[in-house]
Formats: C-alpha cells, structure tokens, sequence
C-alpha cells in the first residue's frame, strides 16, 4: 500500500458522517436511482471492493443498482477488509480472473476507502484484466491520512495481527518487509490503458481528501459523507458517466515489459 504519513494533517471532520443515513434516503428520492439518464451497462462486469473494516454488504445497495441498469456487479467475497494486502489482493486476482474468462472481456472495479487502494493496485498488477477503476474517497497516496480514531483501530488491528490472529495484517504489512512490493505496486505509475477515476469529498470525515488526490487519476469532488459515498445520488451519477467510458474491450495476455505483468508485485503472505 501507499507510505504512511509522517507529517501532521488537518483531521477529518468525524461528525459530519452522521449524514450517511439521509444520503441514502436522498438516493432514493433521486431520478439517478430510477435510472433516468443512466446509460444501460449492457452486461459489463464490476467487481465492488468495500474498505477497511467493512464486507461486501455495505456495497449491496450499489450492486442493486448497477443490476438494474444492466451491469453484472459480483462481490470481493470479504467480510471486513482487515487481512493483509498481499492476501488479499492475491484472492481479488483470482476472482478477476474468473470474472474476465467468465465474460471475455477485462472487468471494471468500484472499490471504496481501502478498497479503492486495493482496485488501484489490482489495476497495476493485471491492466489485462481491469478495464477501469472508480475509487470512493480512497487515501491513495497515504494510508494513514484518517481520522485518529480511525487510525486507532488500524492500530489495533495491526497489533492483533502482530500477536498471530489470521485473518489480520500486521505492522509489518503497514511499513514493515512483509509487504514492501506491495506497497511500490500501488505507488507504481498507472497503466494508460486502465481508466481511473478518483472521487472524493472535502467534507470526508474519515479520509483526509488530499489523499484521494492521485496524480494519474480522474479526481471529481462530490460532496458526501465518506460512509455515504456507498449510496450518494452524485456519486451514483459519477458512476453512471465513468463506467460507460471503460471499454471492456477483450482480455489481452500481460505485456512482458511496460505495464507490471501479474504476480510480479506480489507480497510474500
């Protein structure tokens, strides 16, 4: 994953995520949701990445709607993203890869806060495989750049890995040798070939915005919550206009030099 931060950053402002619960019942007040002016996704695979210490639940509303609109959404299979980003991006490679021989072509991924760092990286290592990614208030260029409570429960998470519960990355995996190539992937230059959109928010109160700020990304404000984002009528509308923009185009094998060919980033688990 991106480096940590070391430097003081202005912190998020935590109570403005009470919003989350009125965005979703403006979602479902607004025509995006009724899918006027929403473009038909004629069958394109997307795979959803949920964030940090969330599972393929909090995408459900999404995955409803891209349906709808004739997307074939599937799930990451996680239950809280906390596992250690080598494994975890190993396991998202392999469904990748079923979901682009299942369809033919190569498959867009929307990932939310971690999960927008791991579609980052997922795009790095197999563009083979990723037609585009949209990422939803993502600290792309640092992990860390979150509210201290939140960064607090990294903490913890990390601790207990570090103490041998499975299933939890560890210090290691944050700065630490485990996860060092990693980490150089997802800072990596993006494939040209990859589209990449990155929206994010000013009033995000767990992500400082500054980080979603990829200079090879796309960067559209919208203004949400960041629990929000998963169900925000302009996000919603955001998607609508970026998913059509990346062609599916046919699965072609990893280049041997240029884009970073799969497993060449891979962590040791």
């Amino acid at each position: 994953m991106p480096v940590l931060s070391r430097n003081p950053l202005p912190i998020p402002p935590l109570w403005a995520e009470v919003r989350a619960p009125a965005e979703l019942a403006a979602l479902r007040r607004h025509p995006v949701w009724r899918g006027e002016r929403v473009p038909r996704g004629r069958g394109r695979a997307v795979l959803l990445v949920p964030g940090f210490l969330a599972g393929d639940g909090t995408l459900g509303t999404m995955a409803g709607w891209l349906q709808r609109n004739g997307y074939r959404p599937s799930r990451a299979g996680l239950r809280w993203n906390v596992d250690c980003a080598g494994r975890t991006v190993d396991a998202l490679e392999g469904r990748l890869e079923r979901l682009a021989e299942r369809h033919g072509t190569r498959v867009a991924i929307v990932g939310q806060s971690r999960g927008g760092s791991l579609a980052r990286l997922l795009a790095v290592r197999r563009p083979d495989l990723v037609s585009g990614i949209v990422t939803l208030g993502a600290p792309l260029t640092d992990q860390l750049a979150v509210h201290p409570l939140v960064e607090l429960q990294v903490r913890a998470v990390s601790r207990l890995g570090q103490l041998g519960l499975r299933g939890l990355f560890s210090r290691d995996c944050l700065d630490g040798d485990c996860c060092a190539e990693v980490r150089d992937a997802a800072s990596a230059p993006f494939p040209s070939s990859v589209g990449f959109v990155s929206l994010y928010s000013r009033s995000d109160g767990i992500v400082d915005w500054r980080s979603c700020l990829d200079p090879d990304a796309e960067g559209t404000e919208v203004r949400s919550s960041h629990i929000g984002m998963a169900a925000h009528p302009e996000v919603y509308r955001q998607l609508a206009m970026a998913l059509p923009r990346f062609a599916p185009r046919p699965r072609r094998p990893a280049r041997a030099t240029g884009d970073i060919p799969a497993r060449a980033a891979a962590a040791p688990a």
